[in-house]
């Protein structure tokens, strides 16, 4: 192969299967095989939302330099969806933690978490240091605290309507939310995230989700609160239109990071890494090529 060429990364071509432990499997793409070093991609938690779902154009784009690894959660894609877990962020970062064991990586690996998955990755960081390199997060669950802007946000309180009428509409206007640009919500997507979003598995898996974030264990999921352990160096990437986690939420996380900074792209909502998908690439490649842990 000359360097001109690349693999050509489909679903198909990168779809794998793990039996991390007898009650999990779990679903995940993986390309860049050889290439490191080893880049874990989590998604973020709305209806219907899956590794590929969220990161399927980013994938070849990164799978140049690192090997890609890109997870479906527990309770997303293809991955089982037990609804009798803990917190959610500590029940991922676990299966995470086990699928790194089931797969044989060793060393530190790069996380790159949207929304709910920027939350596992700051949990897998926090649980599993040793095996946590730099932190890429995209308007992140459980470390956004807004100082300014309603709480719970528009993406929030659309997010609880789906859940409760998970209907095409509801999901239309949750997905609407998620992008300034509103050509990327095509009809074709909202009946893909429908789909998957609207089994009788899947509804009860998000219920469970959900639910973590009131149990009893709910303060794990106040990341925030526990910003101050890492160690990791952090990259916060903001769209200034965000309507999920908006962006004044972005503040207490960048006080309360040792070794952070943070990019906001304008003219972009929750899904920079497909609004601003040439700029997002560059930009998360160079922090985590660059020198220093």
């Amino acid at each position: 192969m000359t360097v001109t060429e690349t693999p050509e990364y489909t679903y198909e071509s990168t779809s794998r299967f793990a039996q991390v432990r007898p009650d999990l499997k779990l679903h995940y793409h993986e390309a860049g095989v050889g290439n490191g070093p080893t880049i874990v991609l989590l998604h973020g938690g709305g209806p219907g939302a899956s590794s590929w779902s969220n990161f399927a154009k980013n994938i070849p784009v990164l799978a140049q330099q690192f090997h890609v690894l890109a997870v479906d959660q527990p309770g997303y894609g293809q991955s089982d969806k037990p609804v009798d877990h803990p917190q959610y962020f500590v029940h991922s970062a676990s299966a995470l933690n086990d699928l790194l064991d089931t797969l044989q990586v060793e060393g530190r690996v790069h996380l790159l978490g949207n929304s709910l998955g920027g939350g596992a990755a700051v949990r897998f960081a926090l649980d599993y240091p040793e095996r946590a390199g730099k932190l890429v997060l995209m308007g992140p669950g459980g470390l956004s605290v807004n100082l300014f802007a309603p709480d719970p946000t528009e993406g929030v309180k659309n997010l609880g309507k789906f859940s409760y009428q998970p209907t095409r509409e509801n999901l239309e206007a949750f997905l609407r939310i998620m992008v300034f640009d509103q050509s990327l919500i095509t009809p074709e997507l909202v009946e893909e995230r429908f789909a998957a979003a609207s089994t009788p598995e899947s509804l009860a898996a998000a219920k469970a989700m959900g639910k973590s974030f009131s149990s009893a264990d709910f303060e794990l999921g106040m990341l925030w609160r526990e910003a101050y352990k890492l160690r990791q160096r952090v990259l916060l990437i903001w769209g200034r239109e965000d309507r999920v986690n908006p962006l004044d939420g972005a503040l207490v996380a960048l006080k309360m990071i040792p070794r952070a900074q943070l990019h906001v792209f304008g003219g972009c909502g929750h899904w920079a890494q497909l609004e601003k998908f040439d700029e997002f690439n560059r930009l998360a490649g160079d922090f985590l090529l660059e020198g220093g842990k």
